[in-house]
């Protein structure tokens, strides 16, 4: 039998242990408006015609995030999904990522020549979860939205094989060749484990 002293030791070192092994959260530094801004984020005028230009003149795929203050989804995407190596190196090099305040009153200018507030332009879009992710093509056509034009809406967090196929099936156009997300990630990664 352990003596009480033993007992406390025994459970502070097995408390040392979990801690070590449990994954750490990122400290990814949060605005004014309760939002992530992590450092390949993009400050721009949120005119996405000028901004897919400027993508285009980096090499890189513009990306749309819509969040909100206080989602736990985003603070899951941001903290736990996104800061993963093969994650942040994609969207590091490969990415130009603009975020749109569900609730912010910032101009944003659509594709198609529409200028209002990012949370009537999010309502316009019917934006109507936390995190939504829009992904575009190197050319837009006139007169279409930002759904309308994009090559895929990711709307949520989902765990980090999703996400990273998500990312690499934008990056390398397999939507070209394969259409269906599903059946891409499928042929092409594997689930998250369950924690």
């Amino acid at each position: 039998m352990l003596t009480p002293i033993a007992t406390l030791i025994r459970t502070l070192a097995a408390g040392a242990v979990l801690a070590l092994a449990a994954p750490a959260l990122a400290e990814v530094p949060v605005g004014d408006d309760g939002l992530h801004k992590p450092a390949w984020l993009e400050e721009t005028f949120l005119d996405l015609r000028e901004d897919l230009a400027d993508a285009n003149a980096a090499g890189k795929r513009l990306m749309l995030i819509v969040e909100q203050r206080g989602c736990i989804y985003c603070d899951k995407l941001h903290e736990k999904i996104l800061p993963n190596e093969a994650i942040n190196t994609i969207i590091t090099e490969d990415f130009y990522v603009l975020q749109i305040n569900l609730y912010g009153d910032a101009e944003v200018t659509d594709f198609d020549g529409t200028t209002m507030p990012e949370k009537d332009m999010a309502r316009r879009w019917n934006t109507v979860f936390t995190p939504t992710m829009m992904f575009f093509p190197e050319e837009v056509g006139e007169g279409l939205t930002a759904p309308q034009a994009a090559v895929a809406v990711m709307p949520g967090a989902f765990e980090k094989q999703t996400t990273l196929a998500m990312f690499t099936w934008i990056r390398d156009k397999a939507y070209e060749a394969e259409p269906e997300f599903q059946r891409y990630f499928a042929e092409n990664f594997f689930m998250d484990q369950p924690n």
